[in-house]
């Protein structure tokens, strides 16, 4: 694998003795339950502070953390209690996890189904493209927040981001308080891997699982790419560059093949025709990928469904919200009642090993998201890039990982730009470099800046309870337009 970089993050101390850890989002219905689980069966211990916005959120969370320690398969001894204050919750802790949302009724509704009236549409709208980036420019403001506050109470703290957009998110953390150590963080890769792992198990008689592969992985968060794969040391290009032809990595679809499965199916045709074109393999699901790389986006649903991408609707999103309706989260009140069986299991994150190797437990290697040092030669330094890094005692040192082909550079050069500006103008809410970048975005460029700008307008108009720390009332382009 690739050599260490000569500048990476600066270390933390971490003692592993007995760690206290705050979760900002603590009342999440999807990731808490997961991240109550990994902490249960890990070889550490303290307590955990969970603070919310939704207090009674947190509350259960809380319940559930200390229900699971009493499981008989518990190995560890953790304590769990919700907070009310943010500040008093943050006050000298280790670690430091943000996994926050607004309420997608009120905001990623808008994100999907206005972009849609304009021509564009999307397969997620939560990393990129104009849904992506309105999502970003209503966490941002909010993250520059939490920087200032662990600044402030816990400087030396360990901060974990699974907030999407991820490169957003993190870049926001450490714009305003350059000397934390964040990480973001995202499955995606992982996912990448357990798909190596099968094809190595399928064409090379293995019996490989996701622990036995290694890549060389490089980009920005959903929009990473692997040059190197290997399956305990064996060179994996030749698998790939044989299964690229194959039936399975040439399929077409229709909407009947697609009306009954989940929005979150991964098909992988858009990971093996990106491989095609481009000669190196993605590394991401293909409903992020496309997001990205816009040429699958074009000519609307048919031609999203041929690559067997399932859009995520308006109407998933708003009932995934809702615990009345949802089907796909978690429900940690059945489990606590005794109307649901509940077995104790490891979710598939790295975040638990991640953080028994920085207490002084064994080293990992794991994909984080961080500002670039020179782990990609080839993007600015500063802009958060996605690539391996080597995770041991109070430190996460990001492995180098080399560039890109000029083909594949351009395109995440123009990503990064559009990072960059909306992060820029996020200092001062400056709603019209906003929209600069806004335009610089490949699904905007389909259409005419005049209906770019009525769109940018549209979804401003509707979220504007969410976005306090911008000047809109000051903006000459949302001025021009009849939505404000």
């Amino acid at each position: 694998m690739h050599s260490e970089t000569r500048d990476g993050p600066a270390s933390s101390a971490f003692d592993g003795d007995a760690l206290t850890i705050t979760y900002i989002g603590g009342g999440s219905r999807e990731w808490a339950p997961k991240f109550v689980q990994d902490m249960a069966l890990s070889d550490l211990h303290g307590e955990v502070r969970l603070y919310d916005i939704n207090y009674e959120g947190a509350q259960r969370t809380a319940r559930f953390g200390n229900w699971v320690q009493d499981r008989a398969r518990a190995t560890a001894d953790w304590t769990y209690e919700a907070y009310r204050d943010r500040d008093a919750a943050l006050d000298g802790a280790d670690a430091v996890i943000t996994s926050t949302q607004f309420d997608p009724a009120e905001t990623f509704v808008h994100d999907l189904d206005i972009p849609k009236e304009y021509g564009i549409y999307g397969a997620v709208a939560a990393t990129i493209g104009p849904g992506g980036i309105f999502r970003a420019m209503r966490t941002i403001p909010l993250y520059r927040e939490f920087a200032a506050a662990i600044r402030e109470h816990c400087p030396d703290a360990w901060v974990f981001n699974f907030t999407n957009p991820v490169h957003f998110v993190t870049r926001a953390l450490y714009d305003e308080y350059p000397d934390i150590n964040a990480v973001g963080l995202c499955h995606e890769v992982l996912g990448t891997r357990e798909h190596l792992a099968a094809l190595a198990t399928e064409h090379l008689d293995m019996d490989a699982s996701r622990a036995d592969v290694d890549v060389n992985v490089k980009g920005i968060n959903h929009y990473t790419w692997v040059d190197e794969a290997t399956c305990k040391g064996v060179d994996l290009w030749p698998v790939l560059e044989e299964a690229a032809d194959a039936d399975h990595a040439t399929r077409t679809f229709t909407a009947a093949d697609l009306a009954d499965v989940s929005p979150f199916v991964d098909n992988q045709q858009v990971t093996w025709e990106l491989f095609r074109r481009f000669g190196l393999f993605p590394a991401a699901g293909d409903r992020h990928l496309v997001e990205y790389a816009t040429w699958f986006l074009s000519g609307g649903k048919e031609r999203l469904d041929r690559w067997g991408v399932k859009r995520t609707g308006s109407d998933y999103r708003a009932k995934h919200w809702s615990p009345a309706e949802s089907d796909q989260t978690t429900d940690v009140e059945a489990w606590l009642h005794g109307d649901a069986d509940f077995e104790l299991t490891e979710s598939d994150e790295l975040f638990a090993d991640m953080l028994e190797a920085l207490a002084g437990g064994d080293p990992v290697v794991a994909n984080v998201n961080l500002p670039n040092t020179g782990q990609i030669s080839d993007i600015e330094d500063g802009a958060v890039v996605e690539t391996n890094a080597l995770v041991r005692s109070g430190e996460v040192r990001p492995l180098a990982a080399g560039g890109f082909p000029r083909p594949v550079r351009s395109q995440i050069r123009t990503h990064v730009d559009t990072i960059e500006t909306v992060i820029e103008a996020a200092r001062t809410g400056d709603v019209d470099l906003a929209f600069q970048g806004f335009l610089n975005d490949p699904q905007v460029r389909t259409l005419q800046t005049e209906d770019a700008r009525d769109l940018f307008a549209a979804l401003a108009a509707a979220e504007s309870e969410y976005l306090d720390e911008w000047d809109l009332a000051g903006s000459a382009t949302l001025a021009e337009t009849d939505a404000f």
